[in-house]
Formats: C-alpha cells, sequence, structure tokens
C-alpha cells in the first residue's frame, strides 16, 4: 500500500571524487579532491514499493554518474558543478527538490573547505 503524502529524503554524504576544477593553470592539470553532499526530495507514493530497488531513487546509480561526470571533464566552477549535479538528480521524475553541496578541499589555505551549496526545485 502506498501513501501519498509520503516525502523521501534521499542523500549522497560526501561523496569524493579527484577531478580537474578550477580556473588557474595548476587546476586544469593536476586533479584535486571534491567532496559531493546531495539531498533530493521524492514527493511520490503512487509507485508500491514492494521491496524493490526499481520502485525507488536509486542512490548507486546517481553516484555513479556524478562520479563519471565529474572525472571525465575539466570544470571551471564550483557552481557549475554544482548545476550539473542537480540536473542529473533531476532527470528522475520523482525528484522534485535537490540541494548539493560542492566543497573544493584543498583551494584555501587554512580552510577545511570552500564551495557552494545550491537548491532547485523541478520547474
Amino acid at each position: 500500500m502506498t501513501n501519498p503524502a509520503t516525502i523521501q529524503k534521499i542523500f549522497i554524504n560526501e561523496l569524493l571524487v579527484d577531478m580537474l576544477i578550477g580556473v588557474y593553470a595548476h587546476e586544469k592539470t593536476t586533479p584535486q579532491p571534491v567532496r559531493f553532499t546531495i539531498e533530493m526530495t521524492v514527493e511520490d507514493g503512487t509507485i508500491p514499493l514492494a521491496d524493490d530497488y526499481k520502485n525507488v531513487v536509486c542512490y548507486e546509480t546517481i553516484a555513479n554518474a556524478i562520479t563519471k561526470m565529474a572525472s571525465t571533464e575539466h570544470v571551471n566552477l564550483v557552481e557549475t558543478l554544482a548545476e550539473k549535479v542537480v540536473s542529473i538528480c533531476l532527470n528522475y521524475e520523482r525528484v522534485s527538490l535537490v540541494t548539493v553541496k560542492i566543497e573544493k578541499l584543498n583551494a584555501v589555505k587554512n580552510a577545511t573547505s570552500v564551495g557552494v551549496v545550491l537548491t532547485q526545485r523541478r520547474p
């Protein structure tokens, strides 16, 4: 039985990917660690779970898509990277809201991380 009032929060915490990101010359040739934290809101109670992963938004599939994208292309800005991750997440129709936190871990001396948080709702 499903409950149309059900809201699920699906998350991926602190996914680490070494990637090329940044505007400086050394950032275009030397991969650096980037941390991704993603929270997706799924507001769909019409599909019975039936204990089958095909009936849920699969965090592993999304994590793999983010890792593949991040490790195969250079991105100048963390803001652009966040937009790309949001787009990957919203590619799943059942995701209605996404919050993405992107952190560059070695960008600023004496800071544990710098980055951006982007929240976007499905239009």
